[in-house]
């Protein structure tokens, strides 16, 4: 049975991912679109490389040269008149600077005439990034609002303000070229200026906020970023065209159809998961003890995007985090998993893209001398699974639209 739930989960993961790839979307984004200047192309964040090379695919010879800056070991092969750099995520490195940088290059001195492709996915807060004030400060306060918990709106709301290129800079770098943006979103609800900081859409955060978040969390910071978080962003953009393409809903309701195929009846519970992740893996884990003895193939999908609180030094991501905790409560349950990923392919600063758990897993744990409770607190989900088979290892898919939570019941 354990066998055949995880083979369950692999379907329905590569299905899911699958109907989330950013190719088909960029194609219908630009279908029938004429440019009448110059087009150049900037692509940022971890789907970047999909996307851009759908985009040149579709522009042809129209294309007169472009940018992408995306995570490393994402760029899949060269893409013509198209300059790749790989940087880092989620804290930004030279890479990022140096990516970003050379897309600025890119859209000075364009006229009106001209056209802006903007390709944008999550994971562009990172690699999109000119700092405004040293790169090593702007390191350490990401560092910081990583290890606080701040979920992904509070982070961005700071980190806009503290760069020549998001909160609607970006765009404003463009003029007076058009900027017509694609946006593979990676937020509940899609706000288009939180994705990846919204580079080319009015900022509606304000510096109140900023420094609310930045009270919250007890930000170490200097007198220069302090005198940045009380500078406003762009309110108005009048150069730019936006397309939301894909999200968490359509990532769930892809799983929600795999598992359909497979026999399960399935319940989409959320779109909009945020809570701490182990939290989330204690939930799910009580949904499934709720309904294994209900003589149905039952599955339950949260989508969204959990956190987590940087107290231990191990190794690991939310959705590790998350199947983890889940272990425990459905120890014992011969007909029942949890697994959980991440449709980019990579969780946390890891290779895996998520984890999979089942009845026997904290039993295999304990043979093995691991306790669970200890290894949460050391957040090093990885290692614990890594030892009982439990990775899921997909390797960068070219999407990234939030992560995907499963509880299957057979049976």
């Amino acid at each position: 049975m354990e066998q055949c739930l995880r083979e369950d989960a692999q379907q329905i993961i590569d299905q899911a991912i699958r109907a989330v790839q950013p190719d088909e979307a960029v194609r219908r984004a630009l279908a029938g679109r004429s440019f009448p200047g110059r087009v150049v192309l900037v692509a940022a964040g971890k789907a970047a490389w999909q996307m851009a090379h759908a985009a040149v695919s579709c522009l042809g010879d129209r294309l007169h040269a472009g940018v992408v800056v995306t995570k490393y070991g994402h760029v899949k092969a060269p893409i013509p008149g198209v300059t790749c750099y790989e940087a880092g995520h989620p804290v930004p490195d030279e890479n990022s600077f140096r990516g970003t940088g050379a897309a600025l290059d890119l859209v000075r001195a364009l006229t009106a005439e001209d056209t802006v492709l903007f390709l944008l996915s999550g994971g562009g807060s990172a690699l999109f990034e000119q700092p405004l004030l040293p790169g090593g400060e702007l390191q350490d306060i990401t560092g910081q609002l990583l290890a606080s918990g701040a979920d992904i709106v509070e982070m961005n709301v700071i980190r806009k303000r503290l760069s020549a290129v998001k909160g609607g800079r970006f765009a404003r770098l463009c003029a007076p070229a058009r900027v017509f943006s694609v946006v593979l979103s990676d937020i509940l609800g899609d706000p288009l200026d939180m994705i990846a900081s919204g580079p080319a859409c009015p900022d509606s955060s304000t510096c109140r906020q900023a420094l609310d978040i930045a009270e919250k969390y007890r930000l170490r910071l200097s007198d220069r970023a302090l005198e940045l978080l009380r500078t406003e962003t762009p309110k108005e953009l009048d150069n730019v065209e936006t397309r939301i393409t894909g999200s968490v809903r359509e990532l769930c309701a892809a799983a929600a159809a795999a598992c359909g195929r497979l026999g399960y009846e399935p319940l989409v519970l959320t779109d909009r998961l945020c809570c701490e992740a182990r939290e989330a893996g204690s939930f799910l884990a009580s949904i499934a003890r709720s309904h294994a003895s209900d003589g149905r193939a039952l599955a339950f999908l949260a989508g969204g995007e959990t956190v987590v609180h940087l107290r231990g030094t191990g190794k690991g991501g939310r959705n590790q985090e998350l199947a983890l905790a889940a272990a425990d409560g459905i120890q014992g349950l011969t007909n029942t998993a949890v697994f959980s990923v991440g449709s980019d392919g990579t969780d946390g600063p890891t290779d895996a893209a998520g984890g999979f758990v089942d009845g026997t897993t904290a039993a295999a744990l304990e043979r093995r001398g691991i306790r669970i409770h200890r290894v949460l607190a050391d957040n090093d989900a990885y290692h614990a699974l890594e030892a009982v088979g439990g990775l899921i290892v997909t390797g960068p898919t070219g999407t990234n639209v939030n992560d995907v939570s499963v509880v299957l019941i057979r049976p």
